[in-house]
């Protein structure tokens, strides 16, 4: 595995332990509310967000905004027309928010969840596709390739069309979400594990696996005051 030591990028969270206790409809709109900033610079409306999930009533909006403020969310100046400030969010442009895991998904479905996931914010250039995620490493998950535990390990989305020969891939076969690296033949696919066995199966059916990403990156504190150091695969 290639290392590169490119300048350390900090990992912000963009959700507190408070987030488990929001709604989902409460997550969709703040969710809005960041892109919409993002895109704009500026936030919607209390009217675009009503139009945005099918609120008619502008005062059902309002108590939504006014529990993410309560929440911890929020800070909301009721004298401007659009006086809400997003808290503990890095709206840099160059920001991507992706959601991390404490441990592996096993439902691909899980991937999309809204309520109660945190997420974290990091370059868009390190982790931008749609469908990026991470996962906290437990002990010999990915030792081969120097994850440690605690390591927190980047997923990009990929198929098993366009998965790359040699790539690690988070692969669910058999009902078991488990790591393998990819091998291509003329037969199919090769789920190589991860272990000092190599075990191999052909897959020659594609539609037989869900594979939910592969191993783009990972990161690693380098100290308890520190930043964690980007480690690129």
């Amino acid at each position: 595995m290639a290392r590169s030591e490119p300048t350390p990028q900090r990992l912000s969270p963009v959700v507190t332990p408070q987030a488990a206790s929001l709604t989902e409809i409460e997550r969709k709109i703040l969710d809005f509310m960041v892109q919409y900033l993002r895109a704009n610079t500026y936030q919607p409306s209390i009217r675009e967000i009503g139009r945005r999930f099918g609120i008619k009533s502008t005062k059902t909006v309002s108590e939504h905004l006014h529990a993410l403020s309560e929440k911890g969310f929020l800070e909301r100046d009721s004298s401007r027309s659009r006086g809400v400030r997003i808290l503990g969010v890095d709206l840099g442009p160059g920001a991507v928010s992706v959601p991390c895991f404490n441990e592996v998904p096993e439902d691909p479905s899980s991937l999309t969840a809204t309520q109660g996931i945190e997420r974290l914010s990091i370059d868009r250039r390190l982790g931008g596709e749609d469908g990026s995620f991470f996962v906290r490493a437990r002990s010999g998950d990915l030792a081969v390739l120097g994850v440690e535990e605690g390591d927190l390990v980047l997923f990009s989305p990929t198929t098993a069309q366009s998965a790359e020969d040699g790539a690690v891939v988070l692969a669910r076969t058999g009902g078991r979400t488990v790591f393998h690296r990819v091998r291509k033949n003329g037969r199919g696919l090769v789920l190589e594990s991860l272990g000092p066995a190599a075990e191999r199966v052909l897959v020659e059916d594609a539609d037989q696996i869900v594979l939910l990403g592969r191993v783009a990156g990972f990161y690693r504190k380098v100290d308890e005051a520190g930043p964690p150091a980007p480690t690129r695969h």
